[in-house]
């Protein structure tokens, strides 16, 4: 797997929250759900996103926007429109003036049935640890401009979201998962765009190998030497380009990748905590731990008990 994939790889939607809204101007609604990331889709239509201290960006039909949680953000017709709702954690609606919104169906809610405006909305609640290395390195705000492929998928998304049909929950979330992929890949691909560097590192002949070794196989025993040999480069131009371009060294990168690893198999009562290290390169659950509560500030037993509840 290459390092692209396994971090695209990383949010995963689980009973994502999903909702088709449909409006007409003058329409504004302020989202503090503090969710870590949200995908925005214009079906119909314009809208404008204001980020918290940004700047605000118009959307166009076919434009998709990722939000980048917690901080509160607005969506509206217009910068200037005030905003009519507020919506909070666990997608808690409360008017904030006329006119108010209102169910129009299934998944579906807005102010006019036959607004002028469509959009679609799918929050992550949690992607997870490893989705979250993902998450951390976006901006606040991403637009990606309208695009045949992605316009594709938010297309069936869109058509999905008014069935109900068996298995439909999974459909959606992979469907919802399937759009933030495409979404990246369309917006890391545009020169200054400012993909992160693990990102623009997976092309190179040295560093693009060595990430995909250390997605691939982290329990293995690698050490800077290990792993330049692997690559067929010296330890010193290895631990070189892997700094320049991923923005920290090979070691700090994979003790990252293990933590974030153990995160996420931690949310799975069935595994134990030394199962779990020696799945992720540990010798057993003392230097996990060790490793895990200076990275996290917590231990795996202490991120378990959060993780499950």
């Amino acid at each position: 797997m290459d390092a692209v994939s396994a971090l695209l790889n990383g949010p995963r939607a689980s009973d994502a929250f999903l909702l088709r809204s449909v409006l007409r101007a003058p329409w504004s609604m302020r989202i503090a759900d503090e969710a870590p990331l949200t995908v925005l889709a214009v079906l119909r239509g314009t809208a404008w996103v204001l980020p918290a201290g940004g700047r605000a960006e118009q959307l166009d039909a076919g434009a998709v926007a990722l939000v980048r949680g917690p901080r509160p953000y607005v969506v509206a017709d217009d910068p200037a429109t005030a905003p009519q709702v507020a919506i909070g954690p666990g997608q808690v609606c409360t008017p904030l003036g006329a006119p108010t919104m209102a169910g129009l169906g299934t998944r579906s809610w807005g102010n006019d049935p036959d607004g002028e405006t469509v959009l679609v909305t799918g929050t992550y609640t949690d992607p997870g640890a490893v989705g979250q290395r993902l998450v951390r390195a976006l901006p606040e705000l991403v637009v990606v401009p309208p695009e045949p492929g992605t316009g594709a998928v938010t297309g069936l998304l869109a058509a999905e979201l008014g069935r109900e049909a068996p298995g439909q929950e999974a459909v959606l979330d992979r469907l919802l998962d399937v759009t933030l992929v495409s979404a990246l890949r369309t917006w890391a691909g545009r020169p200054g765009a400012g993909a992160p560097g693990w990102y623009l590192a997976d092309g190179d002949p040295v560093v693009g190998p060595a990430l995909r070794l250390l997605h691939e196989r982290p329990a293995d025993p690698w050490t800077v030497g290990s792993l330049a040999a692997a690559v067929g480069v010296s330890r010193a131009t290895l631990a070189r380009r892997f700094t320049e371009l991923v923005g920290e060294p090979p070691m700090g990168y994979l003790t990252g990748w293990r933590i974030a690893l153990a995160s996420d198999l931690l949310a799975d009562p069935a595994l134990t905590i030394a199962g779990i290290a020696r799945r992720v390169g540990y010798a057993g659950p003392f230097a996990l731990s060790t490793a895990f509560k200076r990275v996290t500030g917590v231990s795996p037993a202490t991120h378990r008990a959060t993780a499950t509840g």
